[in-house]
């Protein structure tokens, strides 16, 4: 009896017992240029990066709920008065997520730790590709800083995953830019150092339908909260509350993450050392010179 054929399909360093890491990111600071706080421009945010959370396959579901749930309690009067569904309703973490609501209400305060909790529960954890922009810089190329952020937050996270021995997939709200992000993760994915464990380029979704994003856009605006303060803390002094509060707890649940500090520079210059002159050795007192610099 002949032994029939069959197709395996091309070789792959991906076991079929092993689970996917979903990786949901959305942005957090400001893509454009900033001068000041003050400024009457450019005052938006000092960082920008890219933030959200890391999933196991088995925890996406999970999660969706719970945080749908949460969404349902803290925010029931708003749901309401919108005359939507609350799986189709979203909450922005920038309208909330800021020095004075979370000083002032513990429901603000209770729902970000309860998100925080549910991650770390589920085996997952918060990642963040993020850098300090130059102050005062107005020729900013945005799309080019995305781009940047978006290489070097794949090539992490893909650097964490292979310590785990793990694939994943990354989950993005939808951007105006796409075809370039787009082209930038397949150059990451396939370029000369490819990310060999990114199983393919990045889904874009709807926010307000995936719960998911929802949450990455809630961690995404407290790490720019948290790095824009420790950036310049002489001007958000009134973020000094959110690092205080969540500081410590988003640090427990890092992974793969990496901000990049700009060198900060005095103004002032170091002196310049002074010339030593040159003696010629025919003179008289060449000797005694030589003696003198010994």
């Amino acid at each position: 009896m002949e032994t029939p054929l069959s197709f395996q399909g091309p070789h792959s360093n991906v076991r079929a017992s092993e689970l996917m890491i979903f990786v949901y990111l959305d942005e957090f600071g400001h893509i454009g240029p900033f001068e000041s706080r003050t400024s009457q421009k450019h005052n938006e945010s000092p960082v920008f990066g890219l933030a959200g959370m890391m999933l196991p396959e088995r925890a996406v579901r999970p999660f969706a709920s719970y945080f749908l749930k949460q969404k349902e309690f803290h925010f029931a009067d708003e749901i309401k008065k919108s005359k939507k569904m609350a799986a189709k309703w979203e909450k922005k973490g920038t309208s909330f997520i800021r020095p004075k609501p979370i000083a002032e209400y513990v429901e603000a305060r209770r729902v970000l730790h309860r998100i925080l909790k549910k991650i770390d529960e589920l085996g997952g954890n918060v990642f963040y590709y993020g850098r300090e922009k130059i102050v005062g810089a107005k020729d900013l190329n945005s799309i080019g800083l995305y781009t940047t952020c978006l290489s070097h937050a794949l090539r992490n996270i893909d650097a964490e995953c292979e310590k785990r021995k793990e694939p994943f997939v990354v989950v993005v709200d939808q951007h105006s830019a796409r075809k370039e992000l787009l082209e930038c993760a397949a150059k990451t994915m396939y370029g000369s150092q490819p990310c060999r464990n990114l199983a393919s380029p990045p889904f874009e979704v709807e926010s307000y339908i995936n719960q998911n994003i929802q949450a990455a856009d809630w961690i995404a605006t407290l790490i720019g909260r948290l790095f824009a303060y420790r950036m310049l803390p002489e001007q958000y002094g009134d973020h000094e509350g959110i690092d205080r509060i969540f500081g410590s707890r988003v640090q427990g649940l890092e992974a793969g993450c990496v901000f990049e500090k700009r060198i900060k520079r005095t103004g002032v210059r170091a002196p310049r050392p002074k010339p030593v002159p040159k003696v010629d050795p025919n003179h008289p007192f060449a000797a005694l010179a030589k003696l003198r610099t010994d």
